[in-house]
């Protein structure tokens, strides 16, 4: 069975290089159309699948502006019939999943600028309200008897250090507040103290008390004072609450304290929670990397750390349906790791678990009912395919093809349903048996429309670099390739640096489509320090971000040129965040291109420590930080603004306003150093846009960014 399996995966190669034939071929606008689809999951008996689709649709009246809209579908399992929408109205559904039994959905909606709760039931009938939370509620989980919900809200330190439930005695935190001046004898307590500029020291800081609470200043003491969009001075905390599934029910807490919690949990027995988090009480919560689970009694109370050690995380645990197995995750507290998955009885300790070997990043851990298998995705050589671990034998399966990714599924009993990507079409559900075969296309949110369209299909190819290692890369030729004919050639570099790209990553598909749609061709690889790889490989640029990575790309582009219809005149350069890096790099090390572009980039290792709230790959790559001697000297020479002067090459750089992922000022140091040179060099940053702006950000800007990046090259090559 496994050489036949292997004959008709060979012989399905050839025709995956070829294009479809449409009419036309994939235009900018196109991106508007594309429906992506999550949160897939089955009701208990199988019969059914609920899920996400996020449309994108015009805002108002505009006729330019357009936004993103969630509503929850339904669609039977054995796709009898068409999927079909079970929410609508001007706000969002998120995170649908049914009762027990099967006859309502739980799912969430904002309501005055918060997330609440709501019910809906499939006999018919509008949503009802569950939570008017005054914090909020999100990620919602039924009791295994359908009698209760349970669900976790954000919360202020300033909130909480109010709040009696969560808070009791309304005590300041035992963790250091890092306040100079205050370490201890505490904040001073200034309820009741009138606000005076003029007056006592106490009515001083009262006045500049309500300063700060009119935003008229922002005091930060907190290390990890960046979120994604802004300067956040702000520290928060997640915590779960439980209540009857009904609406009007009281929510009760049982989480509390100043701690940082991320997922909890019914056991299968409803009679306890499992818990994963951080229950530090002597460090700050920025200074805690470590990460535990915790068994708690459905009340909160019973509290106790069944997983947990210095230096290490642990998280995603999920109980077996018996309640007598436990599965996690694990892994050190650097960055730049594979997480391992392991088993232990419940009821047992860490010298009790059992290790499951397995070379990837794994998500979405599910455990079968019988517990014989637990099923996970996991990004793998330019696909996400399903596995499935044999617990006994502790060996994963590989379930479905590395041309496509499953980003999302459900199981039950032997029926499994996924949220596929591939080239032919960015996102479907199909459904199929419990070990992926006889999959079936159960909907049709993107066929229609891609059917008309002309694509560009990939043609992997590898080879071994000079440390032995094989590096994928795939090749797309342009929707009107003729042989004999030359055709300008678009390097596309992934960011990261540890992402991966591939046939089965969905984040692409139409940037990678709309310019062999315009007569380019593609080439994109996977250098050292990829995902997807395994633990060596993703290690493998390690004090490299440059040198090493930049032999891998080149050598992808090299091989592509050998095959003879590209045109060497017209090479072309493009890449976002760590890609962005390698961009500049590039372009400071070779002068081959006739144009690049660089996307919110890191171009100085040092100022991004300081930018970034994405800072700690500085130290986790380097080993160090910027006033360490030893380090030092590595982020100089790994930082592309010392190249500069090296740069001739017509360049765009763009960044988003709001990006605090990398930050921008290093876009901003690189653009002037270039215009102090005099060289062709052209800067665009995007008015409120954040580091995602090319995957969710503001459609017009996407279309920008793109028609920007297309329209700078056609100066340079026609």
């Amino acid at each position: 069975m496994k050489r036949l399996r292997l004959f008709f995966l060979l012989v399905q190669v050839p025709v995956f290089a070829l294009a479809q034939n449409g009419p036309e071929p994939v235009k900018v606008t196109d991106m508007l159309k594309i429906r992506s689809i999550g949160g897939v999951s089955l009701n208990t008996d199988g019969s059914k699948a609920i899920f996400t689709v996020t449309s994108i649709e015009p805002d108002g009246e505009s006729k330019t502006d357009y936004k993103y809209t969630s509503q929850v579908w339904i669609v039977p399992s054995d796709g009898s019939s068409a999927p079909l929408q079970l929410t609508t109205g001007k706000e969002n559904a998120s995170q649908p999943v049914f009762s027990p039994d099967g006859r309502q959905v739980l799912f969430v909606r904002s309501v005055e600028g918060k997330s609440q709760l709501f019910l809906l039931a499939l006999e018919g009938g509008e949503a009802v309200q569950l939570t008017k939370f005054k914090y909020g509620a999100g990620n919602p989980k039924w009791s295994p008897d359908g009698k209760q919900v349970l669900f976790s809200t954000a919360i202020t330190f300033k909130e909480l250090l109010k709040d009696s439930l969560l808070n009791p005695g309304k005590t300041a935190p035992a963790w250091p507040l890092e306040k100079p001046g205050f370490e201890k004898t505490g904040l001073p307590q200034l309820t009741g103290v009138k606000a005076d500029p003029d007056g006592s020291l106490d009515e001083i800081r009262a006045y500049l008390e309500n300063n700060a609470a009119d935003k008229k200043a922002r005091v930060f003491n907190k290390l990890n004072y960046l979120d994604e969009t802004d300067l956040n001075p702000e520290m928060s905390f997640t915590h779960f609450f439980i209540m009857d599934a009904k609406p009007g029910a009281r929510p009760v807490n049982v989480t509390k304290g100043f701690y940082r919690y991320n997922s909890a949990d019914f056991t299968p027995d409803g009679k306890q929670l499992i818990i994963s988090g951080s229950m530090d009480s002597l460090r700050h919560p920025d200074r805690v990397l470590e990460g535990a689970v915790f068994l708690a009694n459905t009340d909160g109370s019973g509290l106790r750390k069944i997983l947990g050690e210095k230096d290490k995380s642990f998280f995603n645990p999920r109980v077996s349906p018996s309640g007598k197995w436990l599965a996690f995750q694990y892994s050190n507290t650097s960055f730049v790791s594979i997480a391992g998955l392991a088993i232990m009885p419940l009821k047992g300790t860490l010298k009790d678990k059992t290790d499951l070997p397995f070379d990837r990043n794994k998500g979405n851990i599910t455990w079968t009912p019988d517990e014989k298998y637990i099923y996970f995705s996991a990004q793998s050589n330019g696909g996400q395919p399903l596995y499935r671990m044999d617990l006994a034998a502790k060996k994963a399966e590989q379930l479905t093809d590395l041309t496509s990714g499953i980003t999302s599924f459900g199981l039950t009993g032997n029926k499994l349903v996924f949220a596929k990507t591939e080239v032919a079409d960015p996102f479907e559900i199909y459904a199929a048996d419990e070990t992926g075969r006889n999959a079936k296309q159960i909907s049709r949110f993107n066929s229609e429309w891609i059917a008309g369209k002309q694509l560009s299909f990939p043609e992997k190819h590898s080879f071994k670099n000079e440390k032995g290692m094989t590096v994928e890369y795939w090749v797309m030729k342009p929707v009107n390739y003729e042989p004999g004919k030359k055709y300008p050639l678009l390097l596309e570099i992934h960011g990261g640096p540890a992402a991966m790209w591939g046939p089965g990553e969905s984040s692409m598909w139409h940037e990678y489509q709309f310019f062999c749609g315009k007569g380019y061709g593609v080439v994109y690889c996977n250098p050292r320090g990829s995902g997807g790889y395994g633990f060596d490989f993703l290690r493998a640029n390690v004090n490299d971000w440059g040198t090493g990575p930049t032999r891998d790309v080149l050598s992808s582009l090299d091989k592509t040129v050998a095959e003879g219809w590209a045109d060497t005149s017209r090479l072309l350069v493009t890449g976002g965040s760590y890609a962005g890096y390698l961009v500049a790099w590039i372009i400071s090390h070779d002068q081959r291109f006739a144009a690049a572009c660089s996307q919110r980039g890191v171009y100085d290792l040092a100022t991004f420590f300081g930018e970034g709230n994405a800072w700690r790959l500085v130290p986790n790559y380097f080993g160090g930080y910027p006033w360490e001697t030893a380090s030092k000297a590595t982020l100089e020479r790994e930082s592309p603004i010392q190249y500069v002067q090296n740069i001739k090459t017509p360049y765009i750089i763009f960044h988003g306003d709001n990006d605090r992922r990398t930050g921008f000022v290093q876009s901003e140091m690189l653009y002037k150093s270039l215009k102090v040179l005099g060289r062709p060099v052209e800067y665009v940053r995007h008015p409120g846009a954040t580091h995602e702006l090319t995957r969710s950000g503001n459609n017009r800007q996407r279309i920008d960014q793109l028609l920007r990046t297309w329209e700078f090259f056609e100066r340079f090559i026609r």
